[in-house]
C-alpha cells in the first residue's frame, strides 16, 4: 500500500511548482518525491541555480505562505480541464470529472492528493539543496512546523 502524502509538504510542492513556472518557464516538476520531512522536485532545466535565485524562489513561497491564501477544490469536466491544463500526470482511467486544487490566486492544477486548508498551515519553505546533472535540476527542500494552527 503507498504511503499516504503528506499535506502540508503537498501543498509546498504545488507552491514550488508555480513559482518555478512563473520565475524560469520551466514547466512543472516531471518528478516529485514528497516525503513529510524532506522533498524533492526534478525539473528540466538547462543549469544550476546561484543563490540569489534559491532566495528569490524561497521568499516567494514564503510569501504565498504568510499570506495564508485559501486552498479549495473545485470538480471540472474532463473536456474543459484539458484546455487549460496538463492532465498528463492523472491516471488514465479517471472519471469525466476532474479535482483541480486552487491556491487562491498563486496557483491551479489537477490534482488528486491531500492539501492543507491555507498556506499558513505549512510552514516555512526552505531549500535545503539544489544540484544539475543532465539537463536536470533537482530542488529539494524542508519545512518549519506551521504558524497556524
Amino acid at each position: 500500500m503507498k504511503k499516504q502524502m503528506d499535506p502540508r509538504m503537498h501543498s509546498a510542492e504545488h507552491l514550488l511548482n508555480r513559482t518555478m513556472v512563473n520565475l524560469f518557464e520551466t514547466g512543472r516538476c516531471f518528478s516529485a518525491h514528497i516525503e513529510k520531512k524532506k522533498s524533492k522536485c526534478d525539473y528540466r532545466f538547462d543549469r544550476n541555480l546561484t543563490q540569489a535565485e534559491i532566495e528569490r524562489i524561497e521568499n516567494r513561497i514564503n510569501q504565498a505562505i504568510d499570506a495564508d491564501l485559501p486552498v479549495k477544490e473545485v470538480w471540472i469536466d474532463k473536456d474543459k480541464a484539458v484546455q487549460h491544463f496538463d492532465l498528463g500526470r492523472l491516471p488514465g482511467d479517471g472519471s469525466e470529472a476532474i479535482r483541480i486544487v486552487r491556491i487562491g490566486d498563486y496557483d491551479a492544477c489537477p490534482c488528486i492528493g491531500p492539501h492543507v486548508t491555507s498556506t499558513g498551515r505549512i510552514g516555512a519553505f526552505r531549500i535545503t539543496s539544489v544540484s544539475h546533472e543532465d539537463s536536470v535540476l533537482r530542488i529539494r527542500f524542508k519545512l518549519s512546523a506551521p504558524a497556524v494552527t
